[in-house]
């Protein structure tokens, strides 16, 4: 009985025959939908920047790096021993989705008119470049080797603005340390990321180039980097792999240093960054809901004004206060129901737009990314939902004990 009452006041208000409500209802539903609205773009949005940053600054720096204690606080870089047993141990933790390793070399890239100080990373054969494969503009990657010296190197675009290279040209690289070495390397590919940190630095060559520079064996590297499957699994592994480290014979383990990506130096204002974002959502969703609880409390005492008189009725019948009450909440939640349908459906199509066409467009140079990023994930729209649905039932309990109030006589004699 009460969804059916509930139900037909929501017919007559939808077919226009109440003057004051159509406007309340209308202006309800509204301020739920734009709310939901606000909350469904906040939400992608946030999640798409975090979704793409992340995936860039783990491209560079990977999830954990294992790497000498004194590479830490020095910008030359130090050798660990590329252990198979221990790499083999990491890759059966779990969470971890991949092992590799490098070697890094500071160095100056210069030209007639200019130089750039830069990080030259060697990697081998089997390290996973798809990142960076991702983010050429001009070139190919070469093929690289553990065992084979080549000349090719992979530079930004920055670096070639910075230098006027282009794909073909030689550039000569200088090396200090005991004595000043020089090599001569050919511009393979130009990539363009926009982290602007990365770009202005890195540069991807052989890894046995690399080493053969820093005078290291063969079974030397700089860092081992472990990508993971999950990011929110970092704490737990990086705690796994130090435990894992101490098992080393012979005070090994005092020599390596675990580096989350959360502490790394070179990432760490980037994800501070992203998490003042995470902070930004939460005020944005709690005001936004309290928008939606308020219009919905405006709506909700029109309507119960408007009924009076068949508020009496239904008490001289014999309805209780909380029938009554219970009957008007499901009034309400219906037109919380059409607002968070019409929200759904405006939200998602554009978040769709954005997502396939890019039309937002943003300065790469300060967000990183040259569109407004739009990740969609089910389970937080069907929790938004939820608790946009809850939020304003709850805030509508108040208003609806004025029902309580009515008295019948006074009531019926009211229309």
């Amino acid at each position: 009985m009460n969804l059916f009452l509930a139900s037909r006041f929501f017919r007559n208000n939808s077919q226009k025959k109440r003057k004051a409500s159509v406007p309340a209802i209308h202006i309800a539903t509204l301020g739920v939908a734009l709310g939901l609205v606000v909350m469904i773009l906040s939400v992608c949005v946030v999640r798409g920047f975090k979704f793409e940053i992340t995936k860039k600054l783990t491209g560079f720096a990977s999830h954990i790096e294992v790497l000498d204690m004194n590479s830490f606080s020095s910008p030359e870089s130090y050798p660990i021993s590329v252990n198979p047993q221990l790499i083999s141990k990491i890759s059966h933790l779990p969470n971890v989705e991949k092992v590799q390793y490098f070697s890094e070399k500071m160095g100056i890239l210069k030209t007639e008119n200019d130089f750039q100080a830069v990080s030259i990373k060697g990697v081998g054969g089997g390290y996973d470049t798809s990142f960076i494969a991702q983010s050429i503009i001009s070139g190919k990657i070469p093929q690289f080797s553990d065992s084979t010296s080549s000349n090719d190197i992979v530079i930004s675009k920055m670096i070639s603005d910075a230098l006027n290279l282009r794909v073909g040209d030689r550039v000569f690289a200088y090396f200090f340390e005991n004595t000043v070495k020089m090599r001569r390397f050919r511009i393979a590919a130009i990539y363009q990321t926009n982290l602007k940190q990365f770009d202005k630095a890195f540069v991807l060559t052989n890894l046995a180039s690399v080493n053969q520079l820093n005078g290291w064996k063969t079974t030397q590297t700089s860092c081992l980097e472990v990508r993971l499957s999950n990011m929110g699994a970092m704490a737990k592994s990086t705690s796994q792999i130090r435990a894992l480290l101490k098992t080393l014979p012979d005070n090994q383990a005092e020599s390596y240093y675990v580096l989350p990506l959360t502490e790394n130096p070179r990432t760490a204002s980037v994800l501070n960054w992203l998490g003042l974002l995470d902070m930004n959502i939460w005020v944005i969703l709690i005001l936004v809901a309290l928008v939606a609880a308020f219009s919905m409390i405006s709506g909700l005492l029109i309507l119960i004004l408007e009924r009076t008189n068949t508020i009496g009725v239904l008490k001289a019948m014999g309805a209780t206060n909380a029938r009554v009450r219970h009957i008007f909440l499901l009034y309400a939640s219906m037109i919380v129901g059409r607002g968070l349908f019409i929200g759904n459906a405006v939200g998602l199509i554009l978040v769709w737009i954005q997502s396939q066409f890019g039309i937002i467009k943003l300065d790469p140079a300060t967000y990183y990314v040259s569109s407004v990023p739009a990740d969609v994930n089910i389970w937080i729209i069907l929790l938004l939902n939820v608790v946009t649905l809850l939020v304003t039932l709850l805030a509508m309990l108040g208003p609806s004990f004025m029902i309580s109030r009515i008295q019948p006589a006074k009531a019926i004699r009211t229309e």
